[in-house]
């Protein structure tokens, strides 16, 4: 298993907010976490990350503890917010550093980039000393998923990386995270309000409520789908 969830929880002023009893996810899986707004889906991705802490928790990434070792940093990546962006770096600048920190060179970031100048688009790559905090919230959104992915994570993990994008763009989006995980064998986790991409994109759905799995589907064909689709519709 590249992702091991073990009795999960999160309290916050003593309400629970997450509790997964277990969730494992294979190398390769391309996973879509599914739920209404305040389901849990941040917050799991955070204690997946061990940007927060748990109640209590058993994550490993690789058979290694999030919790009590850095080793899963090295092949797993990640992108929840613009706060993951250094915003007074250029995109370039950004993309460098980011490449840095994992040891991948320059001129192999150079390389790398090739596969996203489409979805970067040329405002974003032609203004070398545009400065990322004087970008839209959409641009924002494609220099941190781009530099979440150009280090080639074993584990990648988004949330909402649809946000703020234009429908060119989320198309764009939905292409590069299955060529992604095609290409590379990567698992990719990902989340979305949008019920119409994750069926489109994913090969695994998990919807949560509440804090808690209520639905877990590998290869979802259409029966799934349509009990997921049932299943948000009889919440309105």
């Amino acid at each position: 298993m590249l992702l091991n969830i073990n009795n999960l929880s999160r309290k916050f002023d003593g309400k629970e907010v997450l509790n997964i009893p277990q969730l494992s996810i294979e190398q390769g899986e391309l996973v879509g976490i599914l739920g209404n707004n305040g389901a849990g889906k941040t917050t799991l991705f955070r204690l997946c990350l061990n940007l927060l802490q748990a109640t209590e928790e058993n994550v490993s990434i690789n058979n290694h503890n999030v919790a009590l070792s850095s080793e899963w940093k090295k092949y797993t990546s990640a992108f929840i917010d613009d706060h993951f962006l250094i915003d007074f770096l250029t995109p370039m600048e950004h993309f460098d550093f980011t490449g840095y920190l994992y040891g991948v060179d320059k001129l192999d970031i150079m390389n790398l980039l090739n596969d996203f100048i489409s979805f970067l688009g040329e405002e974003i790559l032609k203004d070398k000393k545009k400065r990322i905090e004087k970008f839209s919230k959409g641009n924002k959104q494609k220099i941190g998923i781009v530099s979440a992915m150009i280090t080639l994570p074993k584990l990648l993990i988004l949330d909402e990386p649809f946000n703020f994008l234009d429908p060119s763009s989320q198309i764009q989006m939905k292409k590069l995270l299955q060529n992604y995980n095609q290409k590379y064998k990567a698992t990719v986790l990902l989340s979305s309000h949008n019920l119409q991409y994750i069926m489109d994109v994913c090969s695994r759905i998990t919807v949560l409520e509440s804090g808690r799995i209520v639905h877990d589907v590998s290869n979802p064909d259409e029966a799934a789908k349509t009990a997921v689709k049932n299943y948000f519709e009889n919440r309105l």
